[in-house]
This record gives C-alpha cells, sequence and structure tokens, in this order.
C-alpha cells in the first residue's frame, strides 16, 4: 500500500514537494477507497472496516466539493484521471 501510495502522490502532485494538496489527498482516497471496496467483496461481514471506509468516503466527497468551490479547472481534470464520474 505505501508503494501505490508513493506513485499516486508522484502522478497526481502539483509541485516538487507537494504531499498535502487537496488533489493528492483525493486520489490517495480513491486508492484506498478502491482497495477497500475489493476487501469487502471478499469479506462482506467486515462491519469495523466497513466504518472507516464510509468515512473515507465523506471525507474525499468533501474535498472533491472543496476543489469544486474553489478550483473548477483542477476538479474537472481530477475528476477525468480518476474515472470518478461518467
Amino acid at each position: 500500500m505505501t508503494f501505490e501510495k508513493k506513485t499516486v502522490v508522484d502522478q497526481f502532485k502539483v509541485h516538487a514537494t507537494d504531499t498535502g494538496s487537496s488533489e493528492v489527498q483525493i486520489a490517495i482516497l480513491t486508492t484506498r477507497i478502491k482497495y477497500l471496496s475489493d476487501h469487502f467483496k471478499k469479506f462482506p461481514k467486515d462491519f469495523a472496516s466497513r466504518v472507516g471506509f464510509l468515512k473515507m468516503i465523506g471525507q474525499r466527497r468533501q474535498l472533491l466539493d472543496y476543489l469544486k468551490k474553489y478550483n473548477k479547472d483542477s476538479y474537472s481534470s481530477l475528476i477525468k484521471r480518476l474515472y470518478l464520474r461518467k
């Protein structure tokens, strides 16, 4: 998971030392959400992990709303790069 995190940060960073911008945070959360989605297909009764999963989804939603409000160009490009909307 840490290897994936480094590659995601490298793909979505805005500048050379960027690790905490909204774009990077959303990309990291999306990677973790996809990983947990596969986990829940294998283990559907893992309710303790599902609570954290739902919190991650809520946090990603808040970050996406923030990005949409303050930087629409970055929001639209991020949505396309992460395949979040159809």
